[in-house]
Order: C-alpha cells, then structure tokens, then sequence
C-alpha cells in the first residue's frame, strides 16, 4: 500500500488495522514464555536455576535480533516510501543473509565460550552438565527464533502485520501444546522445553520464508545495489538499536539490587509489580511494531505532516489508554493483591506499587514509543540517547533518590516521577530530531 492509499484509508484507521494483529501476537508471546517457565519450575529447582543462568545470554541474542528487526523494517520501509520496489527487495535478501550470519556466528561464540560464561555467572559445578546438555537446543532455538522474526520483520516493513500476528499466535500455540509432550511424556525434561520449541519456530519458518519469496518481497539478486553502502547502513541502524535494548537489562539489574535492600517482601514486591507493568504496556509494544513501518512510508515519500500526525495520533492515545488501565489497577488493588499474593507485608507493598506506578505509565509509554518512530525514521542514535536517558538520567537517579529520602514506599513515587519525565524529554528530543529531518530534507 503506498502513502497515498495509507492517507486516503485514514491514518487512525490503518494504523488501527495494523496494531490489533501485533498485540494478540505480543500476548501470544508473553504467555507462551510465561508457561514455559512453570512447566520447567515443575522439573524442580535445578532445572528452573539452569534456565535462570540462561536468561542473561538470551538478552544478548535478543538485542542483536532485535536492533536487526528495527533496522529490516525501518531501511525497506523508506525504501518503499521512495517508491523503489526493486531497491526494496534487494535489500531484504541482503538484510536476510548478513542477519542470519550474525545470529548464527554469534551463536557459536556463545556455545564456545560456554565455560567461560557460565564461571562468569558463578553457576554451580553441579548444574553445568545440566546447562551444557540444555545450550545445545536451547541455541538452535534462539537462533531460529531470531531468523524467524527477521521474517517477521520483513512482512511487516511491507504493510502486512495480520501475518505477523497471526504466526506469533500460531508458533505460541503450538510451543504451548509441545511442552508437556516434549517435557514429560517423551521424557526430555528441561532439554525437551528448547526442543518444543525449535519444533515451533522451523514450522514458523516453513510458512513464513517461502510467503516472502510467493509475495514477490525479497530478492538475492543484488545487480545494481551497492551492497558496501547498504551493509553499513545496516550497522549503523542495527548496532544503536540492539544497544538501546541491552541498556533496560542493566538497568533492571541495578534496580532490582537497589529494592534487594529492603528486604525479600521488597523484591517479591518490586517482581509481581514488574510482571503487571509487562502487561499494561502490551498495547504500547503492539504499537512500536505497528508504527514504524507506517512512519519509514511517510519518511521516504518526505510527508512530514503525515508523520506528525500519526506520531500525534499514537500519543494521544496512549496518554489516554495508560491512565485508563492506571484507574482499573487502582480500583482493583485490594482484590488483585489478595489474589497473587498471602503475604501481607508483600501485599501492602503490592497495593503501593499499583496505587503509584501505573499513573507513570502514559509517560513510560510516550517514551518506548519515540525510540521506536526515531528508528523508523533513520535517527537510531537519537533513539539510542532518548534511552539512556530514560533509564539512567530519569529513572535510575529518582529511584535512588526516593529510596534515600524516604524508603521503599518513596522508592515508587521516585520511579512514578522518572517516568512521567522521561516521557517529557523523549517528546522533546523527538520533536528536535524531526524538525532536523524537515530542514535537512525539506518536503
């Protein structure tokens, strides 16, 4: 669909028509994830600390897959806003073939310095032949997922997120039915979860690659592309972009040491709190997925007032949509901490937490989403800055600062404030950035 189809639809009615498929898909993934764990916590304690020591390689892949996708959708999006179909295509096989070197390199770089890592981590001796034995599907999966969603990445710079939606709900699906198969039945234990899903992604794989091919959308004939160029706008798109989504890791480490001060009820707290944030900003990270294809179009066509009102359109509603599941958070308190929790030291600061953090979410939001249109429009180191930012000028500082003056109840209203003004700076550092787009490439 090109710039002119997408304004004559509606703005508000396409980018509608593409979110609701990306938030059943971001749904789909965080439950499948969410289960995953609890078949593995029945295994008993080894299996679960093996996959705990598990989880901070996985961001590593995650980033770089991630920084990948953003940058798939961002460069072929403008393309296509240029109206260079050809251009566009070639670049996807290109994007296709490095990404997946990269993945699967760094894959083997993992798994080679498995020891090394895992003496890093301080795992125990006893769990390492446990964790050597599960790394081997684990790393197959890892980087078939992050292949996969290079295809993802692919269809939705093209407009089509329905897709997309729908295999992340269909390969969540059936890693949900293959777990107890592969885990119990079949007798695998732990190493049967990462096999259940490597069955799920290569079966992703088999509906999504051959569709990219029979849609006429990627191409490995490179005639005519000069692929040094395109290789190193790659990079420059991809390497801020992964980094940008490492920093929340170390952020949430260092926040959680912090909280760790106050007591085991604090973390227990400060855990059940985050597990509710994840899912209260499900909309805004359908919205990131959604949003930037729409903004490359626009950014390549130069339609600058197309672009400030879509960004414009997205604000709005996540401002308004945030402090509507604030106000549900708020009148469901007492009975939503009584339910995931019986302890009542946990319980009140549960009830803390819910009464606060929600209320900063509009802001928290604002900001996920103009790192996400300040890719998509070709700025990933302003995209990069508006995150450090966030976490490390905003957010860090203030939960440090209300932890000092006033313990772990002022510790919430610290992280309420870093939110809502980081929200501010990342409007404001986006607003700079597209006024400079504007004067260097006027419409």
């Amino acid at each position: 669909m090109n710039t002119c189809l997408i304004k004559e639809k509606g703005l508000g009615k396409t980018l509608f028509q593409m979110t609701w498929p990306m938030l059943f898909g971001v749904l789909a993934l965080m439950s499948y994830q969410l289960v995953d764990a609890a078949w593995i916590a029945i295994l008993g304690v080894d299996p679960l600390a093996a996959l705990a020591f598990t989880l901070p390689v996985q961001q590593i892949l995650i980033g770089l897959q991630i920084g990948l996708g953003i940058a798939t959708t961002a460069i072929i999006s403008r393309t296509l806003g240029a109206n260079n179909h050809q251009r566009a295509k070639q670049q996807g096989g290109l994007i296709l073939l490095i990404g997946t070197s990269l993945l699967a390199l760094l894959s083997l770089i993992i798994w080679l310095s498995r020891h090394l890592i895992l003496n890093f981590l301080g795992a125990d001796a006893s769990l390492l032949p446990m964790i050597e034995s599960y790394w081997v599907p684990w790393l197959l999966s890892a980087w078939l997922g992050a292949v996969i969603y290079l295809g993802y990445s692919q269809h939705r710079a093209n407009g089509d997120t329905r897709f997309t939606g729908l295999m992340m709900v269909l390969v969540s699906c059936l890693n949900l039915i293959l777990d107890p198969l592969f885990i119990f039945t079949f007798g695998w234990g732990l190493n049967g979860a990462a096999w259940a899903t490597v069955a799920a992604f290569t079966l992703g794989g088999i509906f999504t690659f051959p569709r990219l091919w029979k849609r006429n959308l990627i191409s490995l004939n490179f005639t005519q592309l000069n692929r040094l160029a395109e290789i190193r706008g790659l990079f420059a798109m991809a390497g801020p972009a992964a980094l940008s989504q490492l920093m929340p890791a170390v952020a949430a480490l260092l926040a959680t040491g912090l909280v760790a001060s106050f007591g085991v009820a604090a973390v227990a707290a400060w855990g059940l709190g985050a597990r509710l944030e994840m899912f209260s900003l499900v909309i805004v990270l359908a919205l990131t997925m959604s949003l930037p294809p729409l903004l490359g179009r626009f950014a390549g066509a130069k339609d600058w007032q197309a672009i400030e009102e879509l960004i414009r359109l997205a604000v709005r509603f996540i401002i308004v949509w945030q402090l509507a599941i604030a106000v549900i958070w708020l009148a469901l308190s007492k009975p939503l901490t009584q339910l995931l929790t019986k302890d009542i030291e946990v319980s009140t600061l549960v009830m803390d937490y819910l009464l606060k953090l929600p209320f900063s979410y509009s802001g928290l939001g604002v900001c996920i989403l103009m790192v996400s249109a300040s890719n998509a429009l070709g700025l990933p180191v302003r995209a990069l800055i508006i995150s450090i930012l966030r976490l490390f000028v905003c957010y860090l500082p203030f939960l440090w600062a209300g932890a000092y003056l006033g313990g772990i109840n002022s510790l919430f209203t610290g992280a309420l404030v870093g939110n809502l003004l980081a929200g501010i700076l990342a409007w404001q550092m986006y607003q700079q950035g597209l006024k400079h787009l504007r004067l260097q490439k006027p419409a």
